[in-house]
């Protein structure tokens, strides 16, 4: 009765002003106390003697990317800004306080000890894994615009017809295979905008929309394991797989997918029984219709035959000898030549990811260039430690801080330690498979984290439908998680005692 009064409408906006106010005063206090925090601790750890850490041998320059780690792991934690704008202060507090472009009077080198390069900091940010990011940004931009994504689409969903279970499995394998190319979050943008008209043909109170709803993130934060470029721990993984300095394995793309895609493949077979198990249908059929069609032109051509090229040099590189970082290259010149894509397009690349990843790598290019890592393994006795303890252990470290903060986050922290311990633990590792076991291990723990709408940009996508609750989220999302862990480790494993990686 009340709302048919006229100036109903005004007192609910001046009402859900206020809300909002209070929300964001709550958020404002919860980001200032998290930074008061975070500066707290980077001070003390900046200002404190070096022979308070314990670390024989500790330089004061050593003793500031210690701060900076610290800053870089709590205000990924908290969050109270953007990851990447962490990212971005990591590589400043490094230049301003550690490096041979720092503050003068604090970066004397006879004082603070070695100081890094002013450049090698910078050069993070064009690091090969870098090209690789934006070699599988422009082949997602370029297949979106010319409106492949969407006939690849259309063609791959066909032959699962309209029973619904059938679609469930359809949406999974092929959300799946484009995660491996594009970005897991485009992909689950996309995929959740061919369902809305599935969903409105299912019940409202039965399960088969949740089905519908969580097939989508499970499959892309799975289908990212399959290729080096499916997420960014897979990136960050190789990077010090291949690092010439550090463990030089020269792991392939094509060789990743020989070990990866099979794992994916099997996994998501296991998610759609689990899935459907779960939350079965009620409705046996659906139609499904999908929007859009491709463009038929030159430009397409040359996205259609640059893709094809550039998948196959990747699955080659150990026939051609061209590496994978050359290769992402490859559609970014063809492209910009040709003018598929435009200034424009450049811009919706996501360099906000390219500054997370380049921070990560500033992080771990500091800690080895300047020895802390080195000293921080030889502190530790990593070699008197179980290689399956460290394998267990930072598999399920990865898994639990990914549920909280960012995968590539996670990664960036965990590799750069990770490797060193790795090359100091030498032989012994060849018990559980090889050094390669723990990284890769790691980069599948940081996918396999889904439990909550916070650990993956998917899980964010597929909650705000509305049609997931937390509870069915964090369900699967244990379960499917535990068991890619699991067959992920046991993969790894075959592979390493084979002599594969």
């Amino acid at each position: 009765m009340f709302k048919n009064f006229t100036g109903f409408n005004l007192v609910e906006s001046i009402y859900q002003m206020g809300v909002e106010l209070k929300q964001q005063a709550r958020r404002i206090k919860r980001r200032t106390a998290s930074l008061l925090v975070v500066a707290a601790v980077t001070i003390t750890l900046f200002l404190l003697p070096t022979s308070s850490f314990g670390l024989e041998g500790l330089t004061v320059v050593q003793q500031r990317i210690i701060a900076v780690f610290a800053f870089a792991t709590l205000m990924w934690i908290l969050e109270p800004v953007p990851s990447w704008a962490t990212s971005i202060g990591i590589m400043t507090m490094l230049l301003f306080f550690a490096s041979d472009s720092g503050i003068k009077w604090i970066c004397d080198p006879a004082q603070v000890g070695t100081l890094l390069s002013y450049k090698g900091i910078m050069a993070c940010f064009a690091d090969p894994v870098i090209m690789l990011f934006l070699g599988g940004f422009v082949l997602a931009i370029a297949a979106t615009k010319t409106g492949l994504d969407v006939h690849l689409a259309k063609i791959l969903l066909k032959p699962f017809g309209n029973k619904s279970e059938m679609v469930l499995l359809g949406f999974l394998l092929i959300t799946g295979l484009f995660s491996m190319f594009i970005s897991n979050t485009a992909t689950a943008a996309m995929m959740l905008t061919f369902l809305a008209p599935v969903f409105k043909q299912l019940p409202a109170n039965g399960k088969g929309r949740i089905a519908m709803a969580l097939s989508i993130p499970v499959a892309a934060n799975l289908g990212g394991i399959g290729t080096p470029i499916g997420t960014p721990p897979n990136t960050i993984a190789l990077k010090y797989l291949n690092d010439p300095e550090g463990l030089n394995l020269n792991i392939g793309f094509g060789q990743w997918m020989l070990m990866m895609v099979p794992l994916v493949i099997l996994l998501l077979f296991i998610s759609w029984l689990l899935i459907k198990k779960i939350f079965p249908f009620t409705q046996k059929t659906v139609d499904l219709v999908i929007e859009g069609e491709m463009k038929r032109d030159r430009k397409t051509t040359i996205v259609i035959v640059t893709f094809i090229v550039t998948v196959l040099l990747w699955l080659l590189d150990s026939v051609t000898g061209i590496n994978t970082y050359t290769v992402a290259l490859l559609p970014m010149a063809v492209f910009c030549a040709t003018g598929v894509i435009d200034r424009r397009d450049l811009e919706e690349i996501n360099w906000s990811v390219i500054w997370m990843v380049a921070g990560g790598f500033a992080l771990g290019y500091a800690m080895n260039v300047s020895g802390l890592a080195s000293l921080v393994v030889k502190s530790i006795p990593f070699d008197s430690f179980s290689p399956l303890l460290i394998l267990i252990l930072s598999g399920l470290l990865c898994y639990a801080l990914s549920n909280f903060i960012s995968n590539s986050a996670t990664a960036a922290l965990l590799m750069p330690i990770l490797a060193v311990v790795c090359t100091a633990m030498g032989d012994k590792l060849a018990s559980i498979g090889g050094t390669a076991i723990v990284l890769i291990g790691v980069a599948i723990a940081a996918s396999s984290a889904m439990v909550l709408p916070i650990s993956t940009p998917p899980n964010a996508l597929a909650f705000a439908t509305n049609l997931v609750q937390q509870k069915d989220m964090a369900k699967i999302g244990l379960i499917v998680g535990f068991i890619s862990m699991v067959l992920g480790y046991v993969f790894l494993y075959g592979f390493g005692t084979l002599r594969l990686i």
